[in-house]
């Protein structure tokens, strides 16, 4: 569990040192305050670019412009992260250097942010990066494998936009993405069933989605980046593999696609799949994180969805505008309530 936390120059946070316990967090301020950017840092303590996908530079308060600085204490382990403007993140676990996938095997982090409403209905790399954050949670060392795959498919795309045609140039890059290929599609199986297994006969006030992966690539990867090579020339880059998969939804009760939903269908689709990751994580350190999850849903669906987080095996941080959108929280929750003075965040505990 996520105990402690340190936002140094984080965005609007100039100097916050939060303190959690084990109960769910509802943090609430107007907007603008600076509610989101707690998620975001927590978010930061896994592998990648965080929930808003930002740069190093984004992530900075611009009235200093001196970097930034997350540090947390989560079970036995110290994490810190940060950059100096113009360079790279870096991690340090327990007062040593580490590399960014080394965080996914400390906290399993998931999210879900206002800005996922159209997951269903917008373009397929949103959808990638739902279901590999979903898969990153279950096998840590999933990063490693798409990694690989994208640094081999970067040296190949290279090669395709230069027009080079010689094929020793491409066999051993080929070679190396139909093996991480193989790896990042068994972990992507893995995720879904382990979800759908969460799913089946859960008590929740939210409906079950039925998830498939589509275009990930023939079995036989190697061989068929081998054939399409000069399609693949014409195009300047690859055009088959996992990166090109597509995560497809159906709301199961109604049999109905995802995308043809109603927005508020939509919506509990995503809650769903997050309440049941969450739970199909049992015994692992999770942290969930719900932004605005509140302002769209109405008294009883709100107070189902603070029943169902209090049951989690999970620590879970919301954000909200005001108090009042956690009434039926009661006192099962910890409330931080923030606020901003001249571009600062200052963060309050409040007693309910």
């Amino acid at each position: 569990m996520l105990s402690e936390l340190a936002l140094l120059q984080f965005r609007s946070h100039r100097q916050s040192r939060l303190s959690f316990d084990a109960r769910p967090v509802a943090i609430y301020g107007p907007n603008g305050a600076g509610k989101t950017n707690i998620l975001e840092a927590v978010s930061l303590l896994s592998p990648g670019r965080g929930l808003r996908r930002a740069s190093g530079d984004e992530l900075m308060r611009r009235a200093e412009a001196v970097g930034w600085k997350i540090r947390a204490t989560a079970g036995l382990h110290e994490i810190e992260t940060s950059a100096q403007p113009g360079a790279a993140r870096t991690v340090t676990i327990d007062g040593k250097a580490a590399a960014q996938v080394a965080l996914g095997r400390i906290l399993r982090i998931l999210w879900l942010v206002p800005a996922m409403d159209r997951l269903w209905i917008e373009g397929a790399e949103g959808r990638r990066r739902f279901l590999d954050r979903m898969t990153l949670s279950f096998v840590p060392g999933h990063a490693e494998a798409v990694l690989a795959y994208e640094k081999a498919m970067r040296e190949r795309n290279r090669l395709l936009k230069d027009q080079v045609s010689d094929a020793a140039w491409y066999h051993a890059l080929e070679g190396q993405m139909a093996a991480s290929a193989a790896q990042i599609s068994a972990h992507r199986a893995e995720a879904l069933t382990r979800i759908a297994a969460a799913q089946l006969d859960a008590a929740t006030a939210f409906p079950a989605a039925h998830l498939t992966i589509e275009g990930a690539g023939p079995e036989d990867l190697a061989a068929a980046l081998s054939a399409g090579r000069r399609r693949d020339l014409a195009a300047g880059r690859t055009l088959e593999g996992p990166h090109r998969a597509d995560l497809i939804a159906t709301y199961a009760e109604k049999a109905t696609p995802a995308a043809q939903c109603s927005t508020g269908e939509q919506k509990a689709l995503l809650i769903s799949l997050l309440l049941a990751n969450a739970r199909a994580l049992a015994g692992e350190a999770t942290v969930l994180l719900l932004d605005e999850v509140a302002a769209h849903l109405d008294a009883g669906r709100r107070a189902a969805l603070y029943d169902e987080i209090c049951a989690l095996p999970a620590q879970v941080m919301m954000t909200g505008t005001g108090a009042e959108l956690f009434d039926s929280l009661g006192p099962r929750g910890q409330y931080l309530e923030v606020t901003e003075s001249a571009g600062t965040s200052g963060v309050t505990p409040v007693a309910r």
